[in-house]
């Protein structure tokens, strides 16, 4: 669901009760954990954690005016859903989820390319995400950002 807002406090405030409190802990934990580098914005109705373009001044190659997108979170109507470019570009990465997911959730893994999707809030591997979010740095990022568009 897309929520107009202006501000990621904003974002968070129009959600529903319910919602609130999982993606101000799941927001907590990105800020805490994520590299150096990337900012918090919005984007795309969600709360988005892009490479500014000050650190990569070529933008997303889709638009060259957006900053290069890494990560974003968003309440969806059935679930909270978790967007990781990293998972999506670099194999190593989602096999690692994967695996771990496994070893740390007793329910099945609901995952597309980059998105994972938490129907459940009680079954949020918290721990397994603060691992994630610091698993790749903007340098790395950009390089297997650039290595993906080149393959195509």
């Amino acid at each position: 669901m897309k929520y107009d807002a202006d501000s990621v406090d904003e974002y968070i405030d129009k959600l529903p009760e319910e919602r609130k409190e999982i993606i101000s802990k799941l927001r907590e934990l990105i800020l805490e954990n994520l590299p150096e580098g990337f900012e918090e914005t919005l984007s795309y109705g969600m709360i988005g954690y892009v490479v500014p373009h000050s650190i990569y001044p070529e933008g997303y190659h889709v638009n060259h005016d957006e900053p290069l997108p890494f990560m974003a979170l968003a309440s969806q109507k059935n679930h909270i859903a978790l967007y990781h470019s990293g998972i999506y570009i670099v194999p190593e990465i989602e096999e690692w989820f994967r695996e771990e997911y496994s070893k740390r959730v007793d329910t099945k893994l609901d995952m597309g390319k980059s998105c994972i999707r938490f129907k459940n809030p009680k079954k949020i591997p918290f721990d397994l995400l603060e691992d994630l979010f610091g698993k790749i740095n903007v340098d790395e990022y950009v390089k297997y950002y650039e290595n993906s568009i080149k393959k195509k």
